[in-house]
C-alpha cells in the first residue's frame, strides 16, 4: 500500500519518522516492507505507555488535559518525532480499539487520531478514524489507509 510514497519520498529526497501507539509499530512495519525503505525512513518509536510518550516529547500537560486519546496528544506525537529524527515529516498515531487502559479511562472507545507533522512548511495535518472493524489487525490496516491517503495529498 505504501510503495508510491515511499518512491514519491525517495524522488523528493524526504524523510519520515513515526510514534505509534495503538498501531503498535503497524505503519512502521508497513513503510519497511517496501524495498528502498531505508533510504526516507528513519526512526519510529512505539510509545503505548503514557511514560514513554513523555519521554518522547509529549507534553504531560497535553496528556493530562486533553487525554492521550486526543488530537493534541497526537500532534505532540508528530512533531516530537519529526524534531527527534530531524525528519521531514512526522506521523503520530494514538487511540483505541475499543479497550480502556488503566491509566487513561476516558476518550472515545473507537476513535484514532492522525497528525502528520510537515517539518518544511510548519503544517500538522490531521484526521481521525472510526476503528469499527471486528479485530486489531483489521483495524491497524484501517489507519494505515488513512495516513497512506493523507500522505498522497500531503507529498
Amino acid at each position: 500500500m505504501l510503495n508510491y510514497i515511499v518512491e514519491q519520498l525517495t524522488k523528493k529526497k524526504k524523510t519520515i519518522s513515526t510514534m505509534e501507539s495503538c498501531t503498535g509499530g503497524a505503519l512502521a512495519n508497513e513503510i519497511t516492507n517496501v524495498e528502498g525503505a531505508s533510504d526516507i525512513f528513519k526512526f519510529s518509536a512505539v510509545t503505548y505507555s503514557n511514560r514513554f510518550k513523555i519521554k518522547m516529547g509529549v507534553s504531560k500537560d497535553v496528556i493530562d488535559k486533553y487525554s492521550v486519546y486526543s488530537m493534541e496528544a497526537a500532534c505532540e506525537m508528530s512533531y516530537n518525532i519529526s524534531k527527534f529524527t530531524n525528519s521531514n515529516y512526522g506521523v503520530g498515531i494514538t487511540g483505541k480499539f475499543g479497550n480502556a487502559y488503566k491509566e487513561n479511562l476516558y476518550g472515545d472507545n473507537y476513535t484514532v487520531f492522525i497528525s502528520i507533522y510537515d517539518k518544511d512548511n510548519n503544517k500538522f495535518y490531521n484526521d481521525t478514524v472510526k476503528a469499527v472493524k471486528q479485530n486489531r489487525k483489521e483495524n491497524k490496516m484501517l489507519v494505515i489507509k488513512k495516513v497512506n491517503d493523507m500522505l498522497l495529498k500531503i507529498i
